[in-house]
């Protein structure tokens, strides 16, 4: 099927067709999730579905230059199935993705994606204890996490300071810090939370139109 696409404006290696976004395979011929596949002037590409990533949400809702490109050495917290991670492998064509989950069987599902993708490292470790995990990931720029926990935000900041990433992307899920408040108040408590801690919050875009009680804070140490 032929498209006609266009590179997305401040996020290096996602492209457009219009409609939705697509990234290259970086696993030609595999899916991940049942994504669709299409080719186009013998490149291979894969469809990005904003109801199952967050970070594509985030993208069509604007955002950009957040330190994702061709060569970025990502750790993903949260990384699940690998269904957001594998399409930042396909990003991060010459860089590198480390997977961290904690779930035995996500984990399992993980694994398969990793082997099919030469730049997806999987680690089952658990994410409030990057220590344990640190001296075997090297020369991390951006830490990613999308975890639904309590203290989603310890993790975060923990995480970042361990390897001293310059850059930071944080999926934040309201009801998993407190079901009984407005999501906005926690975002806003959230945003002071980082900026006590000395992080810069560039961007925050609210995911209420693809991922209910989610907002995605874009950050820089």
């Amino acid at each position: 099927m032929a498209k006609l696409l266009s590179k997305v404006d401040g996020v290096a290696g996602v492209f457009t067709d219009g409609k939705g976004l697509l990234t290259v395979n970086g696993a030609p011929g595999k899916t991940v999730y049942g994504e669709r596949l299409f080719a186009v002037n013998g490149v291979e590409y894969r469809s990005w579905d904003p109801s199952r990533s967050k970070l594509a949400a985030s993208i069509l809702l604007g955002a950009k230059d957040f330190g994702l490109d061709e060569n970025t050495k990502v750790l993903y917290l949260g990384a699940a199935s690998g269904t957001t991670a594998s399409h930042v492998s396909d990003i991060v064509a010459g860089g590198v993705v480390h997977c961290v989950e904690v779930s035995e069987r996500s984990f399992r599902d993980l694994v398969p994606v990793c082997e099919a993708r030469r730049n997806m490292i999987p680690h089952l470790a658990d994410a409030n204890l990057p220590e344990k995990y640190a001296h075997i990931i090297e020369g991390v720029e951006l830490v990613y996490q999308d975890i639904a926990q309590r203290n989603q935000v310890d993790i975060f900041v923990r995480n970042m300071a361990a390897f001293e990433a310059e850059h930071g992307v944080l999926m934040l899920k309201s009801r998993s810090v407190n079901v009984n408040r407005k999501p906005r108040e926690i975002f806003a408590e959230v945003r002071e939370e980082l900026v006590s801690k000395s992080y810069k919050v560039r961007n925050i875009i609210y995911l209420e139109r693809y991922s209910k009680d989610h907002a995605a804070f874009f950050v820089e140490a």
